[in-house]
């Protein structure tokens, strides 16, 4: 099973111009084209990240935003090794925000597996030192562990010492879990006062009642079946996000346009806008996407830009 830059954007290269197409007539029409935007992206990386990718400068960052309406983007680190080729420490995310501070938010990242001191102090006092340098957020959290794991659990508990949103990655290899996402509902449970961005194929998949554990990793293009884990997780836990970045985030969507319309409707208060981008000259769907689907003014606003500046305390 694929697992490297393909699972983030490569798929969708004709089935959304056919999506696309199809839409007409089902509520969705191309004349939104001129309202969409100015964007908060809340998914973007620094760096290098899959070998064979040329490396994303702060520079670059800014004039992709630029060409495509992105006010702010969000700059995520990469620190596990299953998370990337290479790694995209909390340093490169914060010296790109102290390069253009009014063009891109910094995260901070840490690897739960890591070694520290002090116990939970010490773990807090790591995170605080990115916080102090103007971290908003934890993420892409994307460890080779479940999603509940102990020390993964500890992570979060430091998070919720500082008030840090956390932003997270789920497929069958990073943050894992099964079908209806029991484990992340356990971290939910745990930490009602921690919020939670949740992006991959295992959570974007999990907008479907019939996925089995074996397709967390997989990006479905069936019609969406009732039942699904993510409408079930959204009203039981209001500290529960969607990130809608990368291909994930764009199927879960576009295969099958009504439901995921009024998917977006029904959620507006809990989506945000990402691309996922991180290499010069990346195709990106969201774009075209959201353009497609007819939202209200307001149902739009909200998930483009106005739900990640009030979660991140940041202004356009």
């Amino acid at each position: 099973m694929r697992t490297g830059p393909i699972d983030r954007r490569g798929f969708l290269r004709g089935s959304l111009a056919l999506a696309a197409a199809a839409s007409i007539g089902r509520g969705a029409r191309a004349s939104t084209a001129a309202a969409t935007g100015p964007y908060i992206d809340v998914h973007t990386h620094l760096g290098r990240t899959w070998n064979g990718d040329q490396p994303l400068s702060a520079e670059g960052l800014v004039r992709w935003m630029d060409e495509h309406n992105v006010a702010k983007a969000v700059v995520l680190p990469l620190v596990s090794p299953e998370s990337s080729s290479y790694l995209n420490l909390t340093e490169q995310a914060l010296a790109g925000a102290k390069a253009f501070p009014d063009r891109l938010v910094p995260f901070c990242c840490i690897d739960p597996r890591t070694s520290y001191n002090g116990g939970k102090a010490g773990l807090v006092a790591m995170l605080k030192e990115y916080v102090d340098q103007g971290a908003k957020g934890l993420g892409e959290h994307k460890v080779g562990l479940p999603i509940d794991d102990p020390r993964t659990m500890r992570l979060y508990e430091a998070c919720d010492d500082l008030k840090l949103p956390v932003l997270f990655h789920c497929d069958n290899l990073r943050n894992t879990d099964e079908a209806g996402l029991p484990g992340l509902e356990r971290v939910l449970s745990a930490f009602p006062n921690v919020n939670f961005l949740g992006h991959g194929p295992g959570f974007w998949a999990s907008i479907s009642g019939d996925l089995k554990t074996a397709g967390l990793g997989s990006y479905p293009n069936t019609k969406v079946a009732p039942g699904g884990a993510l409408d079930r997780l959204f009203d039981a836990h209001k500290n529960l996000w969607g990130d809608m970045s990368a291909g994930s985030g764009a199927n879960a969507i576009s295969r099958d346009l009504e439901f995921g319309r009024e998917f977006m409707i029904r959620r507006a208060d809990r989506l945000m806008f990402g691309t996922d981008y991180l290499k010069p000259g990346q195709g990106v769907p969201q774009f075209e996407l959201f353009a497609t689907i007819d939202l209200p003014t307001d149902i739009r606003a909200k998930i483009e830009r106005e739900n990640a500046a009030g979660l991140l305390g940041i202004t356009l």
